[in-house]
C-alpha cells in the first residue's frame, strides 16, 4: 500500500483526497495530515482516518490537538513541523494540497527526501518552479499533477513522445464573471465573485478564476510541468467543462482528456499511478451535450492573464512577484479593502516597481516574494 500523508487537508482538495482514500482501504495508507488553524476539521478527520502524525501550523491550535488525542498520534507545531512532516520517513506520497506561497518550503523539503508529490499547488511552481523540478531530477521525486488542466495534459503526453509535441491548449470556464460586461466590474463585490458556476473551491482561487488569473498560473506551472515555452500555450474558454485540456503535436493530431468536472478524478489518479482504479463516479454523457463550445479569453476584460504572459516570458523572480502581489491584493478584495478592478492594477503596479533577478536561488526568490508583498500593501494602504 502507498502510505500517504495529505499537507492541507481540511480545505477542499484536501477533503477530497480523504473520499479517494476512504474508497480505496487496500491502497492506501494515511500517515499524516497537517492544516494552518482549523482545528475543528482536523479533529473530525483525526477521529475519522486515525493518522499517526498530523501538524498544525498555528501553534495554539496545535495545543488542542495534542490535549484532546494524548499520546494516541504525533503532534508537530509551527511551520518547523510542517517541514518535519514533509521529510517524515514513513511517506512514500504527499498530496500537496496547501493553498498560496506558504506550500513552498515543504514542497522543497519533501522533494529532496525523494518523496513522490501529488501537487494541487500551483503557486510553488510559478516561485520557483526551475529550483523545484531541478531537485525533482536529482533526487528522483515525481511531481504528479493533480489540478484538472494539468492532470489533463499529463495523461494526453504520457504515452507519447514530448519531442513532438507543438502546443498546449489549457482549457477555462470562464469564471463567475465571464456574462458579467466589463462596465459593470467595479461595481462586483466579493459574494458576486464567490458564485464559481462549475467548482466549489477555496475563495482564493475563486477570486483568481474570475481574473483569470488562475489560468495565467496555470501557463506558468505547465512550462515547468511540461518543459515548453509559453508561447506554445494557448488558452481557450470552454465554458462545458468537459475537455479539461488538450495537446496538439507536430503532425497536428489533437488529443483531449475528457471527464465529469469532479475533482476526485484527477486526484485519485495522481495517488494510484501508474494504476487506474475503478470509481463509482459519473461518466461524460455525451448525449446532454448538444455543443462543445470555445472562445479566445478577452485580455482587455482579464489583463491579470497578459501580466501572467509577461512574467513567464521575464522568468527569474517576476512570477514570484506576480504570485504575492496577487495573493494581497486578492486578499484586499475579499476584505473590501479595494474593488475588483484594482487586482491587476495592485498586481501591475508591483511588477513595474521590481527589480526582476534572471537567475535566483532560493534566497532570492523568498526575498522577492516579501517584496511583493510589501509593495502591494504599500499601494493598497495608499
Amino acid at each position: 500500500m502507498k502510505r500517504i500523508a495529505i499537507l492541507g487537508s481540511t480545505g477542499s482538495i484536501g477533503r477530497n483526497t480523504l473520499e479517494v482514500l476512504k474508497n480505496f482501504p487496500g491502497e492506501f495508507s494515511l500517515v499524516g495530515l497537517s492544516a494552518y488553524s482549523d482545528t475543528g476539521t482536523l479533529i473530525q478527520q483525526i477521529e475519522r482516518f486515525h493518522p499517526k502524525v498530523v501538524s498544525v501550523v498555528d501553534k495554539e491550535g496545535a495545543r488542542t490537538i495534542e490535549k484532546k488525542f494524548g499520546r494516541k498520534i504525533k503532534v508537530l507545531a509551527g511551520t518547523g513541523g510542517l517541514n518535519a512532516l514533509a521529510q517524515n520517513e514513513d511517506i512514500d506520497l504527499i498530496v500537496m494540497a496547501i493553498s498560496g506561497a506558504a506550500a513552498l518550503l515543504p514542497l522543497i523539503r519533501a522533494v529532496e527526501k525523494g518523496k513522490d508529490i501529488a501537487l494541487a499547488n500551483k503557486e510553488a511552481l510559478v516561485m520557483a518552479g526551475e529550483i523545484i523540478m531541478r531537485k525533482a531530477r536529482q533526487c528522483r521525486a515525481k511531481i504528479l499533477p493533480v489540478d484538472s488542466e494539468q492532470s489533463a495534459i499529463w495523461q494526453c503526453l504520457e504515452a507519447n513522445n514530448k519531442n513532438y509535441l507543438r502546443k498546449i491548449y489549457l482549457t477555462a470556464s470562464g469564471g463567475p464573471l465571464r456574462d458579467v460586461k466589463m462596465r459593470d466590474f467595479k461595481k462586483i463585490r466579493p459574494a458576486d465573485v464567490l458564485k464559481h458556476p462549475c467548482w466549489k473551491m477555496g475563495k482564493k482561487i475563486t477570486v483568481d478564476s474570475a481574473t483569470l488569473m488562475n489560468k495565467g498560473l496555470e501557463v506558468i506551472e505547465a512550462v515547468h510541468l511540461f518543459s515548453i515555452g509559453a508561447d506554445k500555450i494557448e488558452i481557450l474558454i470552454h465554458p462545458e467543462v468537459v475537455i479539461h485540456s488538450m495537446v496538439e503535436f507536430v503532425d497536428r493530431s489533437i488529443l483531449a482528456q475528457l471527464a465529469y468536472a469532479d475533482m476526485r478524478i484527477p486526484i485519485q489518479y495522481a495517488m494510484s499511478y501508474p494504476k487506474r482504479l475503478s470509481n463509482g463516479l459519473p461518466g461524460v454523457d455525451f448525449l446532454k451535450f448538444n455543443n462543445l463550445s470555445f472562445a479566445k479569453p478577452d485580455e482587455k476584460r482579464f489583463p491579470c492573464l497578459r501580466l501572467a504572459y509577461q512574467a513567464a516570458k521575464d522568468a527569474g523572480t517576476a512570477p514570484c512577484a506576480l504570485n504575492a502581489a496577487d495573493e494581497v491584493a486578492v486578499d484586499a478584495f475579499l476584505n473590501k479593502k479595494i474593488d475588483f478592478v484594482s487586482i491587476p492594477r495592485t498586481i501591475e503596479k508591483v511588477l513595474n516597481r521590481i527589480n526582476n533577478i534572471t537567475d535566483p536561488g532560493l534566497e532570492d526568490i523568498l526575498r522577492a516574494d516579501q517584496e511583493a508583498r510589501a509593495q502591494a500593501m504599500s499601494l493598497i494602504n495608499n
